[in-house]
């Protein structure tokens, strides 16, 4: 039986410096931590977790690590390195830890061509070869430069996070939905299923309103290629973790039922190469 698996959450400690981008009156402004965890993947019976970076710190990965262990739900860490360093692949080399799966920058938050400097490319092209996982996190402007990016890396193992966060909430379409078909013609990246309601109107959305977004990223990518993750607890601004897992849910048994255990576990699984087993 395949193990269900959230495939995108976060864990901190919060402190207004650091989550400068989180409103300090709002629900995100708070710790979160393995026991928070472990009650939302109670809510829907998820047996595994990925952790996966938020903060641009050399400590984040050790912190997420420390996490991990003392929960057992978490089998995968996606940390941060800094891409651009000179001697990365000695600092991967030192990130022994069977857990770390993969590495992600916060690239959103970073200028438009940033994915084609020749320093990136080359960090990149170290976790490759150190046979981890990048995970993409880009904004719909930054989607442009992925086709490119992917061409200079080469080989390797991709996740694009949150089907590179369509403007749902003002009904943004083109040229995000080219764009993402470009990415998707490389068959070496898969997507996340995630952080789509932060995309949409935070108080007012429904389920219908993502449902045409839905449709273009699974026929661009097909089922197989695709992961869910909850983007727990970012999800919190818009749903909570039943409602983010419900919409998906729901989404799959009427459109495409036979992919629901690779989609909720399988591709999980083989991308982020774990081994691990349904509670």
């Amino acid at each position: 039986m395949t193990p269900r698996i959230d495939a995108h959450h976060h864990l901190w400690r919060y402190d207004a410096a650091t989550f400068d981008w989180i409103a300090p009156e709002g629900p995100l402004a708070r710790d979160f931590e393995v026991g928070d965890l472990d009650a939302a993947l109670s809510t829907r019976g998820i047996d595994a977790a990925i952790a996966v970076q938020a903060r641009q710190v050399p400590g984040e990965t050790q912190a997420l690590l420390a996490a991990a262990a003392h929960c057992a739900a978490i089998v995968g860490v996606v940390g941060w390195i800094d891409l651009r360093a000179e001697d990365i692949a000695e600092r991967l080399a030192a990130d022994t830890a069977p857990l770390i799966v993969g590495y992600r920058h916060i690239v959103e938050a970073e200028p438009d061509d940033f994915l084609l400097r020749d320093a990136v490319v080359r960090g990149v092209r170290a976790i490759a070869a150190r046979e981890r996982t990048y995970d993409l996190l880009v904004n719909p402007r930054q989607l442009s430069t992925v086709p490119a990016f992917l061409d200079r890396v080469g080989e390797g193992r991709f996740i694009l996070d949150h089907a590179a966060k369509p403007a749902i909430a003002r009904g943004g379409w083109q040229p995000w939905a080219d764009q993402l078909a470009a990415v998707a013609a490389h068959p070496h990246v898969t997507c996340k299923v995630s952080g789509l309601v932060t995309e949409a109107d935070h108080g007012r959305w429904a389920a219908d309103e993502l449902e045409r977004y839905l449709d273009h990223i699974f026929a661009s990518f097909g089922p197989e290629r695709l992961m869910w993750g909850s983007d727990w607890p970012v999800c919190l601004l818009a749903a909570d973790y039943a409602r983010v897992h419900d919409v998906i849910a729901d989404y799959v048994a009427r459109h495409c039922p036979g992919a629901a255990a690779a989609i909720f576990g399988g591709t999980a699984l083989r991308t982020y190469r774990l081994t691990i087993m349904a509670r």
